[in-house]
């Protein structure tokens, strides 16, 4: 038997909020234009604070998550293009998080807006997310960060793309009538140690209670960074990025080196540092992004400053090695944001090889140790923690913190073993296992 119901005798109960909230508009209303040093202005309207910056203009390519880009500390002092379209439209959440063995105080990257400003073709009225508190445009206001919509991010992303990157000069409101700068007034953030603006400046713990014990150098960490480590079960202990290691390095089963912004060589004195960490001690190390670069530099490497840099969630690199997870052969799809790369020399240093080759433009993506050279080092230009962007290298945190515990248990062994020699007939029972060493940082 079929069943009609009339239209006119079923009403749609009217929900008290729509499926999307509307963004405040008032903040919008302001003309803007970006003005680059190469020569071109692109106008438009105003959005989040109503400031005018300078910076580096730079573009990225990801179609997503765009509340963890700008929250990245290696977009500091960026003037940040989106490629895609429509930027806001899910919103911003609230950005807060346990410090836990499952999360590190902060669901973004860190917490407050690192880039300088943005700049997007179509901001977003409306947002639409189950999670979302503000929108973006609030968002960028209260966090003091200017924006501009109703640009052409494809003309600006071209012409990036062809010429290279270039300094800007985001103006709003009044200034927009004046004079577009000229080439000595734009201030390039590059002339600072932008590291040092980010990273941490006294150590701090995380999850306290891990089996194993990581230091990381901070160089101006993602959050996902230090969660990937901490729901690997790890104990890490947050470091400033110039902390002498060596000082305490034996206090831990491994090092880990973050991503960071700007220039490589401005961290030289930690390079130093490494170069003597990595002749000494023989634990595992592993770095990102910034922690790749100065590995580089460590290992006699030289680092040079690409044309527009590798930025998105959809840059492909080739494995030239095995280890761990990787397979060599294999081509993963990785999450990048840098401006800066280890150079691709013949012969490379003495104990070690090319890590990963990425498939576009052939720039060294990572590096490790050589098998011969006894040590378990590795390094990687992209951002296996994504967030955001794909997972296909999600697992070479598990196969350091792996890597970390083994050789901690080895050492374990080894001390069990010298125990027992040292004890043997004198009446002392070297059967039991020694009581685990504690790993509170």
């Amino acid at each position: 038997m079929m069943l009609f119901i009339r239209s006119s005798s079923f009403k749609v109960p009217q929900l008290l909020r729509g499926l999307a909230t509307h963004a405040a508009a008032a903040d919008i209303r302001l003309p803007a234009v970006l003005h680059l040093k190469s020569g071109q202005s692109y106008a438009g309207r105003a959005f989040g604070a109503p400031r005018s910056i300078w910076g580096e203009t730079v573009f990225s390519t990801s179609i997503t998550s765009y509340t963890e880009s700008m929250t990245d500390p290696s977009y500091r002092g960026q003037i940040l293009v989106f490629t895609s379209p429509m930027i806001g439209n899910y919103g911003v959440p609230l950005n807060s998080a346990p410090r836990d063995s499952r999360d590190v105080g902060m669901i973004l990257e860190s917490k407050k807006i690192q880039c300088s400003a943005v700049v997007v073709s179509d901001l977003a009225e409306k947002y639409s997310h189950y999670s979302a508190v503000e929108s973006l445009s609030s968002w960028c206001l209260r966090h003091d960060i200017p924006g501009i919509t109703g640009v052409d991010t494809r003309a600006i992303t071209t012409l990036l793309r062809d010429q290279g990157t270039t300094l800007g000069r985001l103006a709003i409101g009044q200034e927009v009538s004046a004079p577009q700068p000229a080439e000595n007034e734009y201030w390039d953030p590059t002339t600072e140690n932008l590291v040092d603006q980010v990273s941490t400046k006294i150590p701090y713990v995380l999850n306290p209670t891990g089996d194993v014990k990581i230091a990381v150098l901070d160089f101006g960490v993602k959050a996902n960074i230090l969660r990937s480590l901490v729901r690997r079960n790890a104990a890490i202990t947050v470091l400033p990025w110039n902390f002498d290691f060596n000082t305490v390095r034996d206090d831990f089963d491994g090092l880990f080196l973050t991503n960071g912004p700007g220039d490589p060589t401005k961290c030289l004195d930690a390079a130093l540092n490494l170069r003597r960490t990595l002749k000494e001690w023989d634990r595992p190390v592993f770095g990102i992004c910034m922690g790749h670069q100065v590995i580089g530099i460590a290992a006699g490497l030289d680092a040079y400053r690409m044309t527009f840099g590798n930025r998105g969630h959809n840059q492909p690199v080739l494995a030239l090695a095995s280890s761990g997870s990787i397979k060599a052969g294999r081509v993963y799809v990785t999450s990048q944001n840098h401006q800066y790369a280890l150079t691709l020399q013949d012969p490379f240093p003495a104990g070690w090889e090319p890590f990963f080759i990425n498939c576009n433009d052939s720039s060294v993506e990572g590096i490790k140790s050589t098998a011969e050279s006894g040590k378990k080092v590795w390094g990687v230009q992209f951002h296996p923690e994504s967030a955001g962007g794909p997972l296909d290298t999600i697992d070479m945190f598990s196969d350091f913190v792996a890597e970390c515990r083994s050789d901690m248990l080895r050492r374990y062994a080894e001390v069990e073993s010298d125990d027992s020699t040292i004890h043997q007939g004198v009446g002392m029972d070297t059967t039991s296992s020694p009581r685990p060493i504690s790993v509170q940082a």
